[in-house]
C-alpha cells in the first residue's frame, strides 16, 4: 500500500457522518459515534425547532437529550480523530497546520524527528542533521512520508493542551480526577492525587475494557444467532404463506375441476333428459296425427259418398262405414303427454369449506405424553401444543383432528377435550390388542412423530389356586390337560396319574370325578359345552361326557396313532398332536375321518399343543423352542419365537391359548413365564414372579370371557387367572 492510498482510507475513517467532509473539532456521543460540533449543535437545534428535547445519533438511532446550553462542546473529544486530522493535514499541501516545535518562530513545519518526536521547519530540520547530538535521529521530510512512517505518526505522544505546558507529553493519569496529566502537571495541580503512568493505568483498563469488549462481542454472537433464526423464521414464514396458498390454489383447482366435471356431468344430464322428452313428444305427435289421418279419411270416405248420393252405393258401403267409423270411435283415446316439471336445485346457503389459519402454535415443537392403553379399559393420553420457541401456547382457532386407527385399520372412536391452556385430552377405549395408530394433525400438519404407536394389550391377575397334589378322592397327581368351557366357565382336568377326568366350578369347587382303568390323556369343551376325552389304551378312544359327567357316546379312535393333544374347532372339527410321526391331523367332528395330516417342514419334534384362530393353526414346539403358524391347509408361514430367554425367545413352549382380544398366549416352561403376543407374533408383554405364583407353567386353558387357567403337570393345583 502506497502513502497516498493510505490517507485515502485515513481520510475516510475521519469523515463525519452528517457533514461528508473530514471532522472538525470531533466529539463523541455516548454511543461512541463522533462527529463535528458544528454538525451535532445544527442537528440540535433544528430538533428543538421541531419541539423536540432528544436527538438521534445518525448512525445508530440511539437518542440523547439536548444539552441546555443547546452545545454538544462538553463532549469528550477523540483523540484517535485529532490524530487523524493532524495527519491528514500533511497530506494536504493549502494548509499548514503543523508548526515548528523547535524554534518557536510559528515557521510551517517540513520534517519531523521520530525520535524527538518534534515536527521542524526546513532550517531547524537541517540543524537537526547537522548537529552531532542529533545527527544518528531517523527524520523524514514530509513531502517524503512513507506509509510506516504515517503509522508511526498516528501513534506518537499527546501533548498537553494546559497553558505553558503544550511541550509535554501526556505521561501520566490522575487517579482522582480520571485525566491524563503531563509531569508538570503532576506537580503543579496534582500534587497529592494518585497518580499512575499512563502505560500501567492503561493496562489495568485495559483489562477492564477488553472484558467489556468480549462481553459485547458474546452479545453481539447472540443477536447475529438471533437475527439469524430471525430470517430463517421470515424465510420458514414465506414458505409457509406460499406452501399454504399453494395448497389453497391446488385445493381450489381441484375444486374448480371437479365443478367443471360436474358442470359436464349434469350438461349431459339435461341433454339425455331433453332428448328422452323430445322423444316422447315426437313419439305422441306420430300417434295423434296418424289417428288424426285416420278419422279425416274416414270422413273423406263418408262425405264423398253422402254428397254422390248414389243408393246401390249408399247401400254396398254402409256396412264398411259403420263398422270403421265404430272402430274408430271405440278406439282408446291417447291422452296429451305431459312432461313431469324440470327444476335445477342449488343450496344457496353452501358455504366453503377452507379458511386460513394464522396462529403461533408450531406443529413440529408439539409434545405427547404416553399414549399406551390396556384393552376394553378407557384409556387417554394428553399432548400440548407450543409455540416455536418450544414454550406451551394455546391459540382458541388451532384445528385438531386425532385419528386412531386398529392394526386392521378400522377407526376407533375418540373424545378430544380441549383445557382451554394448550393441553388436549384424548379418551378412547381399545377393543383389542395390537399396535394401533394414532396420527394427529394440527392445522393440517402433523406432529413431530405422526403417526404414533400406541401398543395396547390386555393384562392378567391372578385370582385364586385350587386342587391339591396326592393320590385321594378329588386329589391331581399328574395333571396331562386343563380346558374351560366358554358357556360355563367350568373346569376340567384330566390327571393321568390317578386315571380320572374331574370338574370343578368356575371358582375351584370339584363337582364331579370320573375314574376308570385307563388314563386320559387330553380334555377338550365343545361349542356345546360337552366335555371330549382322549383316553390311552389297546386302541385310543375317544369320549364324550356331558358337564354333569355323563357318558353320551364312545368313539373309536380309528384315526389316531400316538395322540398327545386334542382341540377342538369352532365348527366341530378335531385338532390332533401326533407323538408318534409328528403329526398334525384335522379329524372330522366324529373322529372317524382324517381331513388334513401335514408335519412342519423342517419336522421339528415334536408338535405338543394346539390352537386354532380366524383360519391359523398354533402350534408349539418345545424341543424347537418356537410355536409354528400355519394356514388353513396346513402349509407353513411362520415361526413365532427363538430360543432364549428375553422378551420374545423361548426355552421349551408348551401351553398355548389365544383370548377374546387376540392375544397368543404361551407356556414359556423352563423360563418360568408366561408370555403374550399379537397373533403375528410381535411381543407385548409377560407374567412371571409373584404375578404368576407358579413355578414352570406348562399347561394352559382359556374361553371367552378371558377365564386363564394355568397349571404346572406335577404340582397339582391350578391358577386361575381374570
Amino acid at each position: 500500500m502506497d502513502v497516498k492510498q493510505l490517507f485515502r482510507i485515513l481520510k475516510k475513517e475521519a469523515e463525519c457522518p452528517l457533514c461528508l467532509e473530514t471532522v472538525k473539532n470531533p466529539k463523541t456521543l455516548p454511543c461512541l459515534h463522533s462527529f463535528c460540533l458544528e454538525c451535532l449543535d445544527k442537528l440540535a437545534n433544528f430538533a428543538r425547532k421541531q419541539l423536540q428535547t432528544t436527538i438521534k445519533c445518525p448512525v445508530c438511532q440511539t437518542s440523547f437529550p439536548i444539552p441546555d446550553t443547546d452545545t454538544f462542546a462538553n463532549l469528550p473529544s477523540s483523540f484517535h480523530l485529532n490524530r487523524l486530522v493532524d495527519v491528514l493535514v500533511l497530506e494536504d499541501g493549502t494548509v499548514q497546520a503543523q508548526k515548528c516545535d523547535i524554534c518557536g518562530e510559528n515557521k510551517p513545519a517540513k520534517g519531523y524527528c521520530f525520535v524527538c518526536q518534534s515536527f521542524m521547519c526546513a532550517s531547524c530540520f537541517q540543524s537537526h542533521e547537522r548537529f552531532k547530538a542529533t545527527r544518528g535521529h531517523r527524520n523524514v521530510l514530509i513531502d517524503n512520508l512513507q506509509p510506516q512512517d504515517v503509522e508511526e505518526l498516528m501513534h506518537r505522544p499527546d501533548m498537553c493542551s494546559q497553558e505553558y505546558h503544550e511541550d509535554q507529553a501526556l505521561e501520566f493519569y490522575c487517579q482522582d480526577c480520571k485525566v491524563l496529566i503531563c509531569l508538570k502537571c503532576s506537580i503543579v495541580s496534582h500534587n497529592r492525587h494518585l497518580v499512575f503512568d499512563t502505560q500501567k493505568a492503561a493496562q489495568e483498563q485495559k483489562l477492564q475494557m477488553a472484558d467489556a469488549v468480549a462481553k459485547v462481542k458474546a452479545e453481539i454472537l447472540e443477536y447475529e444467532n438471533k437475527i439469524k433464526k430471525q430470517t430463517e423464521l421470515k424465510d420458514k414464514n414465506v414458505a409457509d404463506i406460499m406452501n399454504a396458498e399453494k395448497k389453497m390454489i391446488d385445493t381450489l383447482d381441484e375444486w374448480m375441476r371437479d365443478l367443471r366435471q360436474h358442470k359436464k356431468k349434469m350438461k349431459e344430464k339435461f341433454r339425455e333428459i331433453y332428448e328422452a322428452e323430445q322423444k316422447q313428444h315426437e313419439t305422441q305427435l306420430e300417434n295423434l296425427e296418424l289417428i288424426t289421418t285416420q278419422l279425416k279419411s274416414c270422413v273423406e270416405r263418408g262425405q264423398g259418398i253422402l254428397e254422390r248420393n248414389i243408393s246401390t252405393e249408399i247401400l254396398q258401403t254402409n256396412p264398411a262405414i259403420l263398422r270403421r267409423s265404430d272402430e274408430l270411435l271405440r278406439a282408446i283415446k291417447p291422452d296429451v303427454y305431459k312432461s313431469p316439471n324440470f327444476n335445477y336445485l342449488f343450496d344457496k346457503k353452501f358455504v366453503l369449506l377452507d379458511e386460513v389459519l394464522v396462529s403461533k402454535t408450531d406443529p413440529s415443537m408439539c409434545l405427547t405424553e404416553d399414549h399406551d392403553g390396556e384393552v376394553g379399559k378407557e384409556s387417554i393420553f394428553v399432548f400440548v401444543t407450543r409455540d416455536s420457541d418450544g414454550l406451551q401456547c394455546y391459540q382458541q382457532n388451532d384445528q385438531i383432528k386425532v385419528d386412531i386407527l386398529t392394526p386392521e385399520g378400522d377407526q376407533l372412536e375418540a373424545e378430544l377435550k380441549d383445557s382451554k391452556d394448550g393441553k388436549y385430552t384424548v379418551t378412547y377405549t381399545p377393543q383389542r390388542v395390537g399396535q394401533h395408530s394414532i396420527e394427529i394433525r394440527l392445522n393440517g400438519h402433523p406432529l413431530t412423530g405422526s403417526p404414533f404407536v400406541m401398543r395396547v394389550q390386555h393384562r392378567y391377575q391372578l385370582a385364586f389356586q385350587f386342587g391339591s397334589r396326592g393320590e385321594g378322592l378329588q386329589d391331581l397327581n399328574l395333571i396331562s390337560d386343563i380346558a374351560v368351557s366358554h358357556k360355563s366357565g367350568k373346569i376340567a382336568v384330566a390327571d393321568v396319574g390317578n386315571k380320572s377326568i374331574l370338574m370343578f366350578s368356575s371358582s375351584g369347587e370339584c363337582q364331579w370325578e370320573s375314574s376308570s382303568c385307563v388314563a386320559p390323556i387330553s380334555v377338550a369343551f365343545t361349542d356345546c359345552s360337552n366335555l371330549l376325552t382322549i383316553f390311552l389304551g389297546v386302541m385310543y378312544k375317544l369320549q364324550l361326557f356331558n358337564e354333569k359327567g355323563q357318558s353320551i357316546k364312545c368313539m373309536k379312535g380309528k384315526c389316531l396313532r400316538k395322540p398327545k393333544h386334542l382341540s377342538v374347532a369352532r365348527d366341530g372339527r378335531l385338532i390332533i398332536t401326533e407323538e408318534l410321526d409328528d403329526k398334525i391331523k384335522v379329524l372330522s367332528p366324529d373322529g372317524n375321518k382324517i381331513l388334513l395330516s401335514f408335519t412342519s417342514p423342517d419336522c421339528a419334534k415334536y408338535p405338543e399343543r394346539t390352537v386354532y384362530h380366524e383360519n391359523k393353526l398354533f402350534v408349539s414346539y418345545p424341543e424347537a423352542h418356537c410355536i409354528k403358524v400355519f394356514d388353513k391347509a396346513g402349509v407353513f408361514l411362520h415361526d413365532v419365537g427363538c430360543e432364549g430367554s428375553n422378551d420374545g425367545q423361548f426355552c421349551y413352549p408348551v401351553g398355548i391359548g389365544i383370548d377374546k382380544y387376540n392375544q397368543l398366549i404361551v407356556c414359556d416352561v423352563n423360563n418360568q413365564r408366561l408370555q403374550l403376543f399379537t397373533i403375528s407374533g410381535k411381543f407385548l408383554s409377560k407374567l412371571q414372579g409373584k404375578a404368576l405364583n407358579i413355578c414352570n407353567p406348562q399347561l394352559l386353558a382359556i374361553n371367552n370371557n378371558n377365564i386363564l387357567c394355568v397349571a404346572n403337570s406335577s404340582r397339582g393345583f391350578i391358577s386361575v387367572f381374570h
